[in-house]
């Protein structure tokens, strides 16, 4: 798929636009004035596969623990901020490296200019978020709530930081609604070149949400729309990214461990359900590997249905086999088969 050019600009030393890789973002849920335990959740979620992540910052004692945080973290650190230009200023000297602010939230033209001024002097972009939440009285008025009033209003702060000569810009313009999300950016895409971080906001729990989020999602990545992303569940924010990964591997974004299995019919004779949940919890260690394991129900047809994958296993009736790239390799009992593909793919690929 064709993706749609936008500029570059740097989050710290990650590149988003232009081009390059489709980072996935998540955001904290830890008291963020707490270092320990904010440092300790960002270790996790970068082991899971975060490219970037998000503090939430309402206070100054929130912006003053920042330094500290990013000291002892190793993807780039955004700061959230909310109508209060002294909590940004503190915010970039703590060295953040991004920021999340609508400049005409945060008061005067002369806040903003400071702001402006100490981003520009850092080198930090700004991303402009715009949801349902954060439209003006007059965009509503002459809009309604609708794709236009949500770009409009995007187009407004952006006007803002342009005006000040400022450009390291990113933007979204989320809503909970699908179709309502696929279509601002859609418009917003045809009117600006800056870089866009897409998902959908409040997308819900982590069922109900992966799917609102994968169809939006997915169907903005397919038209070449994005350049980065974060799954907003209400969840455990790891799932957030375990979410973005499997969008992103599944549209050929991102390389790495893929499981396909198949459903079950009446020819299955192996607990296949609980099979292939053992063989995704035990292969997490495996998730960068660029491999392709297959789970079947099926030793006649299994093999051949997934002879593309990398390796795979297939039950019987109380038995199974082990297969790879299409190949049987060995046939054993049905308690046998996970620690043996486990041995398999672990002799072949270590995990170091």
């Amino acid at each position: 798929m064709e993706r749609k050019y936008t500029q570059t600009i740097h989050v710290g030393t990650t590149p988003i636009g232009g081009g390059h890789p489709i980072s996935i973002q998540s955001m904290t849920n830890t008291d963020t004035a707490n270092v320990r335990a904010t440092v300790a959740q960002i270790h996790l979620l970068q082991k899971a596969g975060c490219d970037i992540i998000r503090v939430a910052v309402p206070d100054q004692n929130a912006a003053e623990a920042l330094g500290k945080i990013r000291s002892q973290i190793h993807i780039p650190l955004i700061a959230d901020i909310h109508f209060d230009h002294q909590l940004a200023l503190t915010a970039l000297e703590q060295g953040v490296d991004g920021l999340r602010l609508n400049p005409g939230n945060i008061g005067s033209k002369d806040k903003i200019r400071a702001v402006v001024a100490a981003a520009k002097e850092r080198m930090v972009p700004i991303r402009i978020g715009v949801n349902s939440g954060s439209l003006s009285k007059e965009i509503l008025t002459q809009y309604g709530y609708t794709p236009e009033a949500l770009v409009e209003s995007a187009l407004e702060h952006v006007m803002i930081l342009e005006k000040m000569g400022y450009e390291a810009i990113k933007i979204s313009v989320k809503a909970s609604s699908v179709l309502m999300t696929v279509k601002s950016y859609r418009l917003l895409s045809q009117k600006v070149s800056y870089p866009l971080h897409i998902g959908i906001t409040e997308a819900g729990t982590e069922f109900s949400g992966t799917i609102k989020s994968s169809m939006g999602i997915g169907a903005l990545l397919m038209e070449g729309i994005g350049d980065t992303i974060r799954i907003s569940l209400t969840a455990d924010p790891i799932t957030e990214v375990n979410v973005g990964m499997e969008i992103l591997k599944g549209l050929g974004l991102r390389k790495g461990l893929q499981i396909i299995s198949c459903p079950t019919c009446g020819r299955t004779r192996i607990d296949l359900i609980h099979l292939a949940k053992q063989v995704e919890k035990a292969l997490v260690p495996y998730q960068k590997l660029n491999i392709t394991v297959a789970v079947m129900g099926c030793a006649v047809n299994g093999p051949g249905e997934a002879r593309e994958a990398d390796y795979g296993i297939a039950g019987g009736n109380g038995e199974g086999i082990i297969f790879r790239k299409g190949e049987i390799v060995a046939k054993m009992p049905e308690t046998e088969l996970l620690l043996s593909l486990l041995d398999l793919i672990q002799s072949e690929n270590p995990v170091h």
